[in-house]
Parts: structure tokens; C-alpha cells; sequence
């Protein structure tokens, strides 16, 4: 926790970084967020700390978090989020297809974003089960009015297929 609360603070500062420079004002920043930290009893006071005393501009900032998490409290889980989503943090579900995740989650979180895990993605243009699992994440992330983001594509002939499938990123 005493980690992952640093990792916040340095991410929240390099964010404020970005912020002042005209040509990367409007990135946003992803921080991958463990269970352990998540569940932290001042893990939600602490980021609102990291706010002002960074001075970024919170919808910038993403948090990460995995379909694992999801299974232990999901009225937490969801309480939390919505404080943070709140402030103005953005939420993406990270590696989805991997875990246990029902899809009755994804209509109850205040997400913003769903990432195709990259083993996904590696056999998109060699394995049609990989084609069609990733065409299916796409489609429900656009019935769910969520962006869709792969993860590990390494080929422009990869890149090419997720967009002609209808990935945005």
C-alpha cells in the first residue's frame, strides 16, 4: 500500500508535469491500481490528497483496474469508483477476457474504457477465435458506449485489423 500510494503521488506529479506543456496538455495518464491498494480504507482520501496538492486537472487521470478485483465487494467496488469518478477520474478495466468478470459488471460500473488483453490480440490474424473474441469485445464496449484499447499491438497489419474491426485504439 505504502508503494502504490508513492506510485500515485509520482504519477499525479508527472500528470501535473504534462499539464504545463501545451503539446502534452491533453494526454491522460493511466495508473494501474492492485486490489490491495483499491480496498485500502483511505485508498479514495488518498488520491483526493494527490489532487490539489499535484494540482492536475483530474479528468485526465485514469485508473486501471482488472476483472480480479471485481470479484471480491462489488458495492464497494462501485462505491468507490463513483467517489472517484466524482472528482473526474476516468476508469478502464484492464486485460478484459482474462478473469471472471460477468457482464452484469460491466453495466453496473462507472467505467469509461475496456482493454483487449494482448493474448488476444498476438493470434488476432492467425486464430479466427482470437478474431472473434476481440470483434465481440469491440462490439459490447460500443453497445456499452465504452472505448475499446488493445493492449500489445505490435504489427501495423495487427493495427490495421483491430481498426477494421472497430477498435479506437
Amino acid at each position: 500500500v505504502p508503494l502504490g500510494e508513492w506510485v500515485m503521488l509520482q504519477a499525479c506529479r508527472l500528470l501535473a508535469g504534462w499539464q504545463q506543456n501545451k503539446a502534452m496538455a491533453d494526454l491522460t495518464l493511466a495508473v494501474n491500481i492492485s486490489a490491495r491498494q483499491f480496498y485500502h480504507p483511505h485508498f479514495v482520501e488518498h488520491v483526493e490528497y494527490c489532487i490539489p496538492q499535484t494540482g492536475i486537472e483530474p479528468r485526465y487521470l485514469e485508473l486501471e483496474i482488472t476483472e480480479s478485483l471485481l470479484i471480491d465487494d462489488l458495492e464497494n467496488t462501485i462505491n468507490k469508483m463513483n467517489l472517484l469518478r466524482g472528482m473526474g477520474i476516468s476508469f478502464s478495466l484492464d486485460d478484459f477476457g482474462t478473469g471472471y468478470a460477468s457482464l452484469g459488471y460491466l453495466k453496473r460500473l462507472p467505467l469509461s474504457q475496456l482493454k483487449i488483453d494482448q493474448t488476444f490480440v498476438r493470434d488476432l490474424l492467425s486464430d479466427p477465435n482470437d478474431e472473434a473474441i476481440v470483434s465481440t469485445i469491440v462490439a459490447l464496449g460500443k453497445s456499452l458506449d465504452l472505448k475499446v484499447i488493445a493492449e500489445g499491438v505490435e504489427t501495423p497489419e495487427q493495427a490495421q485489423r483491430l481498426k477494421e474491426l472497430g477498435c479506437q485504439a
